[in-house]
């Protein structure tokens, strides 16, 4: 589940070796293990190809999720550098009140629009770092969800792994009813795969 991704092809690779021996054996009157061989050597290509490309979706996932909780994290910034900013302005209008209080004449009037000014550019700080947290959470919800579909891709691709080691099992020993742990696990790895194809 790591970037470097799932490496499916090993057991094909020993299947369509086996194969290819089988194959010079078929002058030998065995040919329908021969054809055996060959369907499992087919079906094992197949099923790398399926795991490789749900490794694929497995890695990008996983880095549209780092790449989301660094956004959130730039934002999350931004907005406490934005909530101290608005502390700052919210402390020189107490200050500013405290003046209206203790002064008279024009200083008063001085101080009352300092107090009015604070306000408004409170209001507005307030409202640009309320817009950077909800961009927090909506990173933190892609994030969350590119990290679950990460999974998903993986649970998938590790069922397809599962079902090429099955396949390749069946070859070696000649046992067909392995088969049918080879399609039963393919089988899986494909519902996984199509729930993480539909986000579920």
């Amino acid at each position: 589940m790591s970037g470097h991704g799932f490496h499916v092809h090993g057991p094909h690779d020993h299947a369509v070796e086996h194969a290819a021996h089988g194959e010079h054996g078929s002058h030998g009157g065995h040919g329908g293990g021969d054809k055996f061989a060959s369907r499992i050597a087919v079906m094992t290509a197949v099923l790398a190809t399926i795991g490789s490309l749900f490794s694929y979706q497995g890695g990008a996932t996983q880095n549209d999720s780092m790449l989301f909780k660094n956004a959130a994290a730039i934002k999350k910034t931004e907005a406490s550098n934005h909530w101290n900013y608005y502390q700052a302005k919210s402390n020189k209008q107490n200050l500013a009140e405290l003046s209206v209080a203790l002064t008279e004449g024009d200083k008063k009037a001085r101080y009352e629009k300092e107090v009015e000014r604070y306000k408004a550019e409170k209001g507005e700080i307030k409202a640009q770092a309320e817009k950077l947290e909800a961009e927090v959470k909506g990173f933190e919800k892609q994030s969350d969800d590119a990290l679950h579909l990460h999974h998903r891709w993986a649970q998938a691709t590790t069922a397809i792994q599962i079902a090429i080691a099955m396949a390749a099992i069946s070859m070696l020993t000649r046992r067909r009813w392995l088969n049918y742990l080879t399609f039963g696990a393919a089988g899986g790895g494909a519902v996984l795969g199509i729930m993480a194809m539909m986000h579920l």
